[in-house]
């Protein structure tokens, strides 16, 4: 598979203990979902390769799993700040109203009249709960300036994916 078919949902960070364990970086919401998912591909230097997920569990504030063929330290450690991901196709359907946050990289944005500002480049969590739309230049663009949109209903009006547009009530001059 290339990397187009698969969405990263984590990383390894780096080992947990002497047996094998790792912690995980989630980038699921909530940080838990990561381990629905019975097996993960792992970025391994150009690679993908696949790990069956035996045990996942909350450890403090992070996660921590077990994975097949991972059963001491040094093998733990070599994966260490490996991509994790999943196919696509395994991502669970959304409802009309949802998106996934991949799905507004690339698209432009414009506000209430029109003006284009530029397209997502991606979007964030600032912390707290917070989410905040990076968006930079584009042919077309009203200038050469990024800029960082909160991602609330205030601001975001419409998601339209199939027209590649999110609609915004920004003022370019913001």
């Amino acid at each position: 598979m290339v990397d187009k078919d698969f969405r990263v949902l984590g990383k390894i960070s780096t080992a947990f203990g002497i047996k094998g364990w790792v912690k995980v970086h989630s980038y699921t919401q909530p940080m838990t979902n990561i381990l629905e998912y019975p097996v993960w591909y792992l970025r391994v230097g150009d690679q993908w390769k696949q790990y069956k997920v035996l045990e996942g569990k909350p450890q403090g504030k992070g996660i921590v799993a077990f994975l097949e063929g991972i059963n001491d330290r040094d093998l733990a450690l070599a994966i260490r700040q490996c991509d994790i991901a999943i196919p696509q196709e395994d991502l669970p359907e959304l409802d009309e109203d949802e998106h996934y946050w991949f799905q507004l990289e690339g698209l432009n944005v414009k506000n209430t009249e029109g003006v284009l500002l530029g397209q997502v480049k991606e979007l964030f969590d600032s912390g707290g709960g917070n989410q905040v739309l990076s968006i930079v230049p584009c042919v077309g663009s009203i200038d050469k300036q990024p800029r960082l949109v909160p991602f609330v209903d205030q601001y975001i009006l419409e998601v339209d994916l199939d027209g590649s547009v999110v609609q915004v009530d920004w003022d370019p001059d913001f």
